[in-house]
């Protein structure tokens, strides 16, 4: 008798990540040709919930067959009281399972963008270092349909774009070092999974605290648009952000082509060139010229660009645009000039 259909589920789709993660492993490996390359080692991020310890389970089950070291991470955020006790626990679970390295990393989180994002800035940074510190190839993380669902929406609400309707990629982190198993996979399946493994979850409760926009999403809009539009509009969500991620790469590309032929000699940005360029194409090149001008692109928004773009479609001598990060966008002279204010 095979293991229950969620263990199955998640385990498959864990396989066909680690299989990728070797294959990158491979590939990439700089030994001598006759030499076998190291084992890679993968760390789960986990908190202790549900979606991360379906992870951690089916990666200490599939890892050792693959011939992959698995180690795990836990954050402890140190927003709740007793948090360093929970994050402990979390490591002697990951232990329970037989990964190995496992490691609680304590963060201080800052208040830039509102406590979910400076939560999220904090916990990548430790994940990042961890990353280094252990040689790991990949982190896998266990975010799933339902959270792709919702990150769509938070995007549509933002107004950002197409990018931020992509949501969040499978594969992403620098040299794709983030791997995200579950996106196809509803919340459910996970739940499931450490019921019928009898593994003990967390259930965090800023989860189900209104005082956090995703919470209120997750427990209020979802449930209300499911309501009234019926069911399947979870997967419709996640298939829209695959379908969006798509598109914009394609712009993203168009994009890095196109900003060398709009640039003079100086490397400033020629403003007649930038409003022949398609406006899709047109805002990606102001966008990345804003954020290597270190404008954060978490707090980049639509609008933003949008008013810098006006310096460039509705001339009509403006000043100086203000944008995050102290930076600044002016037309001077047919260049466009964005710098650090």
């Amino acid at each position: 008798m095979g293991p229950h259909p969620a263990v199955a589920a998640i385990r498959l789709a864990v396989r066909r990540v680690l299989h990728d993660i070797l294959n990158d492993h491979n590939r990439t490996a700089t030994d001598l040709p006759y030499e076998r390359p190291p084992s890679p080692l993968v760390l789960v991020a986990c908190s202790g919930g549900a979606d991360s310890m379906a992870l951690a389970s089916a990666l200490a089950f599939e890892a050792p067959k693959l011939g992959i070291r698995a180690g795990g991470v836990t954050v402890d955020h140190g927003l709740q009281p007793g948090s360093d006790l929970r994050a402990e626990e979390v490591v002697l679970r990951l232990r329970g399972l037989g990964l190995d390295p496992v490691e609680s990393t304590a963060v201080t989180v800052g208040r830039e963008g509102g406590p979910e994002a400076a939560a999220r800035d904090a916990r990548y940074a430790a994940l990042d270092a961890a990353a280094q510190r252990h040689g790991a190839a990949a982190i896998l993380l266990g975010h799933t349909r339902d959270d792709q669902a919702e990150t769509v929406l938070l995007g549509l609400a933002r107004g950002s774009g197409t990018r931020s309707l992509s949501g969040m990629a499978a594969v992403s982190g620098a040299d794709g070092r983030y791997r995200r198993p579950f996106l196809e996979l509803d919340r459910q399946t996970a739940r499931r999974a450490c019921m019928v493994q009898s593994l003990p979850v967390w259930d965090d409760p800023h989860n189900a605290d209104p005082a956090y926009t995703r919470s209120r999403l997750r427990h209020e809009g979802l449930p209300a648009l499911e309501k009234a539009l019926g069911k399947g509009v979870v997967e419709a969500l996640a298939r829209t952000a695959q379908l969006s991620r798509d598109d914009a790469d394609a712009l993203d590309a168009w994009a890095s082509q196109a900003e060398a032929s709009v640039r003079d000699a100086t490397g400033l940005l020629e403003c007649a060139k930038l409003y022949a360029l398609p406006p899709a194409v047109r805002r990606r090149i102001l966008r990345r010229a804003a954020i290597e001008a270190g404008a954060p692109a978490g707090s980049l928004f639509a609008r933003h660009i949008e008013e810098v773009d006006r310096l460039i479609t509705g001339w009509r001598g403006q000043g100086v645009i203000n944008l995050p990060g102290r930076v600044v966008a002016q037309r001077q002279g047919g260049r466009l000039v964005i710098r650090q204010g």
